[in-house]
């Protein structure tokens, strides 16, 4: 399951990205000038500022010469974080089946304090169980042969250990009540999905709540998004949105606060946990 550490590794990159972006910035510096003190281009010092690669040392030092940084104290900092940010995390034993974009985030979702989500189209990962997990990957990945489908779904299940870790974060969950009635799996897969809902929700870092159909029109009706807060004072909360082959990461004070007013909308739109409950225990009963 995930660690701390390696969790942790993603949010060290994404805090050192920061800190050289305001270095870089406070100099009236361009990207384009801070790759080329570095043999690289302009893309990668986007990339190193958002926290999406690795570091080398060699580069660190490098940028941090271009941007003033003479202070020993100051430079082994960063550097040392540098060198903490490197640190695999448990989730690249899944490099066949887990692409670049995604890795950012399962690091992020393993680091984070609070996890808000709405999800549209199907339960969420986290509260999918794994025969639901597996209808959900079929449909997505038709062609993928058997032992594929099984990395994917052992991944899934991996990253489900954070609800129940020592510092298992607190998880609001909406669901649009559509994911409660498009099937996956048949009706013996729906069943144990329901009940799980039901039962996971029973946990005291899980909220779950259902948008109703009978609402109407809401807040989300610019589709799914995730929005993680971390303990870490330094580190920004970010909005993760999925596409089919990627994923944006905002991190904009402006861009934040307008998906937290939406999720606050959401939340008090929403069937209580309780009623949520009931109608699940409804559906239940109908399959």
């Amino acid at each position: 399951m995930a660690t701390s550490e390696s969790s942790g590794s993603v949010v060290r990159r994404i805090l050192l990205g920061s800190q050289l972006r305001r270095l870089r910035e406070s100099r009236g510096i361009t990207r384009e000038a801070a790759g080329y003190s570095i043999r690289a281009s302009e893309s990668k010092i986007s990339r190193m500022e958002l926290g999406r690669v690795s570091f080398k040392a060699r580069d660190v030092e490098d940028l941090l010469t271009l941007y003033g940084v003479t202070d020993g104290a100051e430079r082994e900092a960063l550097l040392g974080l540098a060198r903490e940010a490197n640190v695999a995390g448990w989730w690249h034993s899944y490099n066949d089946v887990l692409p670049g974009w995604f890795q950012t985030y399962v690091g992020l979702e393993g680091a984070a304090s609070d996890i808000g989500i709405y999800e549209v189209q199907f339960v969420h990962g986290l509260l999918q169980t794994e025969g639901y997990a597996q209808a959900v990957v079929v449909r997505g990945q038709p062609h993928a042969e058997e032992a594929e489908i099984e990395r994917r779904v052992s991944l899934r299940m991996e990253r489900q250990k954070l609800l129940f870790s020592e510092r298992a974060p607190r998880f609001h969950a909406i669901l649009d009540e559509a994911a409660l009635h498009r099937p996956y799996g048949g009706p013996a897969v729906m069943r144990a999905q329901l009940q799980h809902l039901i039962d996971i929700s029973e946990q005291p870092n899980v909220t779950l709540q259902v948008m109703p159909f009978a609402h109407g029109g809401h807040a989300g009706e610019s589709g799914a998004f995730t929005l993680l807060r971390f303990p870490e004072s330094d580190l920004s909360d970010v909005v993760y949105l999925e596409q089919l082959t990627s994923a944006l990461y905002l991190d904009k004070t402006e861009d934040v606060a307008q998906y937290d007013r939406v999720m606050d909308r959401l939340r008090a739109d929403s069937l209580s946990p309780a009623g949520t409950r009931d109608l699940i225990g409804r559906l239940l009963q109908l399959c």
